[in-house]
């Protein structure tokens, strides 16, 4: 499970910590305890079972064991390599323990006559059974064994389990282990105090079966998961009910921008944009900001909505920003923005790090004074110079991409120009999100979804082909480019990795250009200047290029009805979410559309499993479910969703019925019983701010 981002050291100097060294208190920053009672929620990883001893004659390889024996024989040895090798014996069998790493001070400790009580894998060495690196202490003959489980804790670096057990058992003992929610909301749901999970879990009694604490399934673990998902319903539901409470412009419908665009589309708006479109619509009209999340697969028509969109803020005075994480994206938006508006008279204007300094202050006035009505850019958008008179909705595509503070940074430039208002929200991202995630990440924001295609797109068929068949892949690409198609040619990597081995975008545009002379070939990748990335973009959008070799810059924003072939080199190596979006690249138009995947085996069982799943999948979110149960969601949030409360106990695949609880249960509380919701969030969340998203 992901672990939250840990605090500065500083922050660790808690009082409820006082008393340990400087040196402890930072290593447990990096575990995420900045407060006494966190290391009550650092629950085990997994168990050791020391609760019974193995006579030595009976000790089997492959399994862990405790065993107790005399030390009868300790030295260094050094062959193969240096290595400390102590046998023991308990009258009926023998033990090899052997120490790779080791003190000097060790083989004192290890004298003959010292009685040992050991624990570790047991495996067949050259001189029958031994432990490599065992965990041991010197015992009395007569030491009793363990009655619990022994518990095995998330660590770092110079903080040891023992030291670890020792500062936890501390801490329940001085915490107190109240609950925090009503007892019949725990009746309903069959769950256990808080005190006796916790109690269970930090010392688990040894007749309870391992797999159910391994698994996390029983009562006590199902306890601790639901309250973390409560924890972080709660802290979002108290995120959207702030925002509620905020102030904003009411765009409200005046129909007269938007009904001409309509009018001037080639295209018809499908059921689901409709549908979408009108959820926008109501929400900017009224006085508090809107915060929507605007999901749709590749092609569904997202911008078009969002155009519409920025038409209603426009027809009431206001201005609309559009920002994109790449400049590739950000143009492409800015020409459809461009094509649609500017024949309506509507002003818009481009802003990104590569423009000239002199456009770029003619640019800055346009926006400050209003006279851009539209701004379209990349993060450009965030610097101190961007200045908007009246900003009054704020389009992110992509959103995932950005971290929360960037996504703060847009809204408070608009708090700045509407003294103190906020401005709207959309948020779109053509990632879908499958609905387990949202519940759960996204539950501070309203989500809309448009769930079909526009008519008129074909399917677009997906080929797995062995690198060992390239040949037939360059003469499909052939035959697509001369029948006056267009095409793509992926590659992962710009330039050569001796560790990867993989074809790069350098080459391939070589060896292409090479292989089909009689082809206008174009090259597009990360490290190329704007105007270049551009000059290529715009030729391949008129035709003029027929082949584009590209890296994965290409992944959004490309938008081009002719191209019909895509090759992916060596997807083995991609993952799921961008090989869906670069698939959709292709089938943007009415001919049939082929995606190759051209992979290079051996496979891995992981490489294998997405391989098949993008083969047998061409349903966005379907494509996001098995993601999330490959990758988990802190991959598949992105590591820019800094600020969400990571979940460390749940599990979304499996602990729905949970997730749903949790939601009922937050809002409940939230409602009736707003101090128990209070002491709940202080306990999982210590009033850390940064879990609440922005």
């Amino acid at each position: 499970m992901a672990r939250t981002r840990a605090a500065p050291a500083a922050d660790a100097h808690h009082p409820s910590l006082s008393g340990l060294r400087a040196g402890t208190l930072d290593r447990l920053a990096k575990l995420g305890i900045r407060r006494r009672f966190d290391l009550v929620l650092h629950l085990p990883l997994r168990y050791d079972d020391e609760t019974q001893l193995c006579p030595l004659s009976q000790v089997m390889p492959g399994r862990e064991l405790l065993v107790q024996g005399t030390v009868t024989d300790c030295d260094i040895k050094y062959r193969p390599k240096r290595q400390l090798v102590c046998r023991i014996g308990d009258g009926d069998g023998e033990l090899t323990l052997r120490f790779l790493n080791f003190y000097g001070s060790q083989v004192k400790a290890l004298a003959p006559g010292t009685v040992l009580r050991v624990f570790g894998n047991v495996r067949l060495g050259h001189f029958g059974p031994e432990i490599v690196h065992p965990r041991y202490r010197v015992v009395a003959d007569d030491t009793p064994v363990a009655q619990a489980l022994t518990p095995v804790y998330p660590t770092t670096a110079g903080l040891g389990q023992d030291a670890l057990r020792r500062l936890i058992a501390r801490a329940m003992g001085d915490e107190a282990l109240d609950d925090t929610l009503p007892q019949p909301l725990l009746d309903a749901l069959g769950l256990p105090s808080f005190a006796d999970a916790v109690r269970l879990l930090h010392n688990p009694p040894r007749d309870i079966a391992q797999v159910v604490l391994q698994e996390r399934v029983h009562p006590a673990w199902r306890r601790m998961k639901f309250d973390e998902l409560l924890a972080q319903q709660l802290s979002m539901r108290v995120h959207y009910q702030r925002r509620r409470a905020a102030g904003a412009p009411a765009l409200t419908a005046r129909g007269k921008l938007v009904n001409a665009l309509l009018q001037r589309l080639p295209f018809q708006l499908t059921r689901a944009q409709n549908t979408v479109l009108a959820q926008i619509r109501e929400d900017i009209g009224q006085t508090h900001p809107m915060q929507r999340l605007l999901q749709g697969d590749v092609g569904s028509g997202k911008t078009v909505v969002a155009a519409l969109a920025v038409l209603q803020c426009i027809e009431n005075g206001f201005q609309a920003a559009v920002m994109a994480p790449t400049e590739i994206l950000a143009e492409q938006h800015y020409r459809k923005f461009s094509e649609w508006l500017e024949p309506l008279a509507v002003t818009v204007a481009w802003v990104s790090g590569g423009i000239k300094k002199s456009d770029k202050k003619q640019r800055l006035i346009d926006i400050s004074t209003g006279q851009a009505q539209v701004t379209v850019g990349t993060h450009a958008l965030f610097e101190e110079e961007v200045v908007f008179k009246n900003l009054g909705l704020a389009i992110i595509d992509e959103q995932h991409r950005f971290g929360v503070h960037q996504r703060l940074a847009l809204r408070t430039k608009g708090t700045t120009s509407n003294k103190g208002a906020q401005p709207h929200q959309l948020m779109m991202s053509a990632t879908p999100i499958p609905r387990t995630l949202a519940m759960s990440y996204y539950a501070d924001l309203d989500v809309s979804v448009i769930d079909e295609l526009p008519p008129g797109r074909t399917p677009i068929v997906t080929k797995l082909v062995s690198e060992e068949r390239r040949d037939e892949v360059i003469q499909r690409v052939r035959d697509a480019c001369v029948a006056g198609r267009q095409a793509y040619w992926v590659c992962p990597l710009i330039e050569e990795s001796e560790t990867l081995q993989l074809q790069t975008a350098l080459d391939t545009h070589a060896h292409v250009q090479q292989t089909f002379p009689e082809l206008r070939v174009g090259l597009v990748h990360g490290r190329m200047k704007g105007a270049e990335k551009q000059h290529a973009m715009a030729a391949f959008q008129s035709g003029e290029l027929q082949l584009l070799v590209a890296t994965t810059v290409i992944e959004v924003g490309v938008d081009v009805s002719n191209a019909s072939l895509m090759v992916i080199e060596h997807a083995e190596r991609m993952g799921l979410s961008q090989m869906h979006q670069l698939r959709g690249r292709v089938g943007r138009g009415a001919a049939e559309s082929v995606c190759i995947l051209l992979y290079q085996g051996p496979l891995t069982p992981t490489a294998r499993e997405r391989l098949k799943i993008i083969y047998e999948n061409t349903d966005g979110f379907e494509i996001a479910r098995h993601d999330l149960k490959l990758r988990g969601p802190g991959e598949l949030l992105g590591a820019r969703q800094s600020g969400v409360p990571m979940l460390r106990f749940a599990d979304l695949a499996v602990d729905l019925d949970l997730l749903d609880a949790a939601r009922d249960a937050a809002e409940q509380l939230l409602q009736k019983q707003p101090e128990a919701a209070k002491a709940h969030l202080a306990r999982w969340l210590g009033g850390r701010n940064e879990y609440l998203k922005v």
